[in-house]
């Protein structure tokens, strides 16, 4: 992985998209859906694309839509449809354009009070609320936003009743009807005029801010945050919470500062990520250098990307906190302090997050629930109350309401942020101190992740290996326990393959949208054997991959 030499660097004008092109070219430019890289495909979460190279343009936005319609149709969901967007450039046209069909089709739509920018946990949280207690008329929701990917990105993706991301059933339903409206140009999509559509008696208005807000403390003890006068410091990254975390201060008597309340589509208030992008990655210390250097400056620090769905936590002792650390971290203190949560209740992790949650869980003798890459494999657990917290090495994560009950199904960046405040409060330690107790206890993990090149049907053959195909019995000088191809929580294929050693493992991935594949190696034996394992785990693929020319 070659790190570019603008990294952690303030962007550059070179760097910086023409916002008028790019919404031109949505409305302008028509997409081909047989050509692959311009038809409508639902990844983990939603459709995404750029208008620039005609992946996501007004006709992707008008065919979902109507597909999404015709799917609400034929399962009789009757509700209020919940909206949202962020800030990314592509969010403000395509909710236009989604709500010209949606109003032409009698759907009920609730939009976000003043025009707010929508943070993916508020739209969750409103389905939730609204939905709880009720079996008929349901309501869903559609958020707009391709999280933190560059400024260029545009997204959009499906909440059903259940509040969370749309499953592979349902989007691969709305991906089949939808890229069938492309092909047929768009014949059978209904669509008013944008001014009627917002005059229409089926369009309604939403505080998402202060269901949100006031709704927090049943989730976070604020109190102690209160009383504790901890000095906060938060940088919504231009994001679509940069409105909320005032009213969150000002609410419930929070010493919070916010760094930076800049909203802008170029996004130039950002320093450049690793491979010379501008990326709204609250886990990356290049995107997050600037809250980094506040880090003396207050006593936790943090940052939400864009849609506010992931967390990055600053700390005056360890600065910013891999993912995987405050991962752990944060479940350590959970499970101490939320007393009302069901005995029973997993933790939910993705097959290529660190195995130190598997230590801190045995600990708390708690069971794991282990899932293939995807929030959306968390839905239903968080929905039904078997799993109380779960998160993903990419800085995603959810867990429930203080008497145990949903909070949201969807990854939510505010909660485990002031969590980091909580805990600060209440023990006198902030999550890097901890995390550097857990590392005594169970030892200090290497992690990272690579990326190696792979033609598309070297990742085809990856993504569909068998464990019989790995023919090494040892990985960096330990025995090979196991070979997974299955998440061991639901029997899920994971896309790849992982294989564990006593004192580290790796995990390999094709990646949906470039011809590369990922990576993902940790080692408890510290950073040379994890490079050991990463050489060995090149090699095991590479082997397994020419078996197949």
């Amino acid at each position: 992985m070659t790190v570019s030499l603008l990294a952690g660097k303030p962007a550059p004008l070179s760097l910086l998209i023409n916002v008028p092109k790019l919404i031109t070219d949505y409305y302008a430019e028509r997409p081909d859906p047989r050509v692959k890289e311009q038809a409508v495909a639902f990844g983990t979460s939603g459709h995404r694309g750029s208008a620039f190279n005609k992946s996501f343009n007004e006709w992707h936005i008008l065919a979902i839509t109507q597909a999404i319609c015709d799917y609400r149709k034929e399962k009789r969901i009757e509700g209020p449809l919940f909206m949202g967007m962020d800030t990314h450039a592509l969010s403000v046209p395509a909710l236009r354009s989604a709500l010209e069909v949606l109003a032409a089709n009698g759907v009920t739509v609730l939009l976000s009070e003043g025009d707010e920018y929508t943070p993916t946990p508020a739209v969750s949280l409103a389905i939730l609320n609204y939905n709880r207690g009720k079996k008929e008329k349901l309501s869903d929701g559609i958020v707009i936003t391709p999280s933190h990917n560059p400024p260029s990105e545009g997204g959009f993706k499906y909440n059903p009743p259940n509040g969370g991301p749309a499953d592979q059933n349902i989007t691969s339903w709305v991906e089949k009807r939808a890229n069938l409206y492309l092909e047929k140009g768009l014949e059978g999509v209904k669509r008013v005029l944008y001014e009627k559509a917002l005059k229409a008696t089926t369009t309604k208005r939403f505080d998402f801010r202060k269901n949100y807000i006031d709704d927090l403390v049943h989730v976070i003890d604020m109190e102690v945050i209160k009383n504790s006068k901890i000095t906060l410091g938060v940088d919504p990254l231009g994001g679509a919470g940069v409105h909320y975390w005032k009213l969150i201060a000002d609410q419930y008597g929070l010493n919070l500062t916010v760094v930076n309340d800049v909203v802008d589509p170029t996004f130039r208030f950002m320093s450049v990520d690793w491979d010379g992008k501008i990326r709204m990655d609250p886990s990356s210390p290049y995107a997050m250098e600037r809250l980094i250097g506040l880090k003396d400056r207050f006593e936790i620090a943090f940052a939400c990307d864009t849609d506010h769905d992931r967390h990055g936590i600053v700390t005056k002792s360890s600065g910013l906190l891999p993912p995987n650390h405050y991962l752990s971290v944060a479940i350590h203190y959970l499970f101490e302090h939320r007393p009302l949560w069901k005995k029973e209740a997993m933790i939910g992790k993705t097959v290529v997050s660190s195995q130190m949650i598997d230590y801190v869980a045995k600990k708390l003798g708690r069971k794991i629930y282990e899932v293939p890459v995807g929030f959306k494999w968390f839905v239903d657990g968080l929905f039904d109350g078997t799993l109380a917290f779960v998160g993903e090495e990419s800085a995603g994560a959810a867990f429930a309401r203080l008497d145990g009950s949903v909070w949201t199904t969807d990854k939510d960046g505010i909660i485990p942020s002031l969590l980091a405040a909580e805990m600060t409060a209440r023990l006198g330690k902030d999550p890097g101190e901890i995390y550097q107790e857990l590392s005594k206890e169970y030892g200090a993990p290497a992690f990272d992740r690579f990326e190696a090149s792979a033609t598309p049907e070297e990742k085809e053959i990856l993504k569909n290996l068998s464990p019989e195909e790995i023919h090494s019995k040892e990985l960096a000088g330990d025995p090979i326990t196991s070979i997974l191809t299955k998440a061991p929580g639901n029997g899920a294929p994971i896309g790849g393959v992982k294989v564990i050693a006593k004192n580290g493992w790796f995990a390999a991935r094709p990646s949906g949208t470039e011809n590369i594949y990922k990576i993902y190696v940790e080692s408890f034996k510290g950073k040379e054997h994890m490079l050991q394992i990463l050489k060995e785990a090149q090699m095991i693929v590479g082997e397994a991959l020419h078996e197949h020319r």
